[in-house]
């Protein structure tokens, strides 16, 4: 909600420079000294996180200071804490990411992330779904999601396991679609939907924006109902 926007009278908006390779996958290259380092934490923002079904944070939310304290305090107040891996060096160390795991309810990482996690606690098995479970009994944490690319995603939930082996499409751009993919899933999940329909729908959603230009592009549900039919 716009009430909720704060303005710097300091810093610049924050910035990605986004590189494509060949295949549409992106690299990113994230601008320092912006406006979401100086986030600061308002008896509105306090209010809205404790009144909001999920709260969806990140990693890069600590690369400042200010931000990092606003974010340890609304922390605390939230309903459904969903942490998003963002491991985006130089901008994490180990021990923050164990610290935001071990208070999440739901932690969502890539592939690659959830092995360079597990490999900084020594856990070096080649099965994700058996890292899944060591991050869940490490962290004290019963729903993780790890996206595989083209390969779909596996679930973690409450003890068992679901995966979606991807749907077929040709990539245009990846941006965005792996928060569009977060969004549906804990949209769905928020809603009653069986996990295994959550993550159907979700990897749907995520494979129709990375067949699409932009990080936000409109949607039918049509289309997700198409996608998720005829793959």
């Amino acid at each position: 909600e716009g009430h909720l926007v704060q303005i710097s009278q300091v810093h610049r908006t924050g910035a990605v420079n986004v590189i494509l390779d060949p295949t549409g996958s992106a690299s990113y290259t994230i601008v320092r000294l912006v406006a979401w380092d100086e986030i600061t934490c308002t008896d509105m923002a306090v209010r809205a996180v404790k009144e909001a079904d999920a709260f969806i944070f990140g990693s890069l939310a600590c690369r400042g200071a200010i931000s990092k304290n606003t974010l340890l305090k609304l922390l605390p107040n939230a309903n459904y804490k969903i942490f998003d891996l963002n491991l985006r060096p130089p901008f994490y160390s180990i021990d923050l990411l164990l610290e935001m795991m071990q208070t999440s309810d739901f932690i969502k990482c890539n592939e690659k992330e959830l092995r360079e996690v597990c490999n900084a606690f020594w856990f070096n098995s080649p099965s994700v779904r058996k890292q899944m479970q060591f991050l869940a009994e490490k962290c004290n944490t019963n729903q993780i999601c790890v996206t595989l690319g083209k390969d779909g995603a596996i679930l973690l939930y409450e003890g068992c396991f679901y995966q979606n082996r991807g749907y077929t499409v040709k990539v245009a751009d990846t941006v965005g679609a792996g928060d569009s993919f977060l969004a549906a899933l804990i949209s769905r999940l928020l809603q009653g939907n069986k996990p295994g329909a959550a993550l159907n729908f979700a990897t749907a959603v995520g494979a129709l924006v990375a067949g699409k230009v932009g990080a936000n592009p409109r949607l039918d549900p049509e289309e997700i109902e198409q996608m998720m039919q005829n793959g």
